[in-house]
């Protein structure tokens, strides 16, 4: 495998609760590679959307270090991890996240000219027409199908050329159809690309198509899959 792009070691997530300190998750430890496919599995409450925060530096663990694209999380302040994330990361999530006010192809753009690409227009184009959404481009969210809307938020998570795409529960919202497609396009993507792709999911479908599958119970690793 090649050097690793997420190297978690030993990490814990302790937060207060009305009954004293209340641990989410219990010293966890994963690394991964370029290209990678993980999925993220567990029951409500097992810890599964905490994990995938703190991969992604959304978070920090109360013990513990992550190491993101090479970069160790906890030497960095909360505007360093944000660049980190707009150079590294892509997200896709259950709910879409599209802007009402903003077209498919403005919501895809967005992410481009924050960054100052001149290129913003014709690359979102080209993500929407190879998400299959070329005659969609002026529609807005409100106008767009679930299945839709999430394929737009695919096209605008690889806008950027992420090392890593983080989805959490990206089929949750979709029918059973609808989200066999959502997932075949994002693994096409994540082999395409080589974009190292970490799921959280309750779809077992879903989830065993990854290289590999970790499994939570209550904040404890209790399951790992490796290829």
């Amino acid at each position: 495998m090649s050097a690793s792009i997420i190297d978690a070691r030993n990490l814990s997530k302790v937060v207060p609760s009305a009954e004293g300190e209340l641990t989410i998750l219990h010293d966890l430890t994963l690394s991964l590679g370029k290209g990678d496919s993980l999925a993220i599995v567990g029951s409500s409450g097992s810890g599964k959307s905490t994990l995938l925060g703190l991969l992604a530096g959304l978070d920090l663990p109360s013990t513990g270090e992550i190491s993101l694209a090479g970069r160790p999380l906890s030497t960095l302040d909360e505007d360093q991890r944000a660049r980190v994330r707009a150079e590294h990361v892509g997200f896709v999530f259950q709910s879409f996240q599209l802007l009402d006010s903003l077209n498919a192809l403005e919501n895809v753009m967005l992410p481009l000219e924050l960054e100052g690409r001149s290129d913003a227009r014709s690359k979102a184009r080209d993500l929407l027409d190879r998400v299959g959404l070329a005659q969609r481009l002026s529609h807005y969210p409100r106008q767009l199908s679930g299945g839709e809307q999430q394929r737009v938020a695919i096209a605008r998570a690889f806008a950027a050329d992420p090392d890593i795409l983080f989805a959490d529960e990206p089929t949750g919202n979709l029918d059973s159809h609808t989200g066999e497609r959502i997932s075949d396009l994002l693994f096409q993507l994540n082999l395409e690309r080589g974009t190292t792709l970490v799921l959280v999911t309750h779809d077992e479908r879903l989830a065993h198509r990854c290289h590999r599958l970790i499994r939570l119970e209550a904040g404890r690793l209790v399951e790992a899959v490796e290829p």
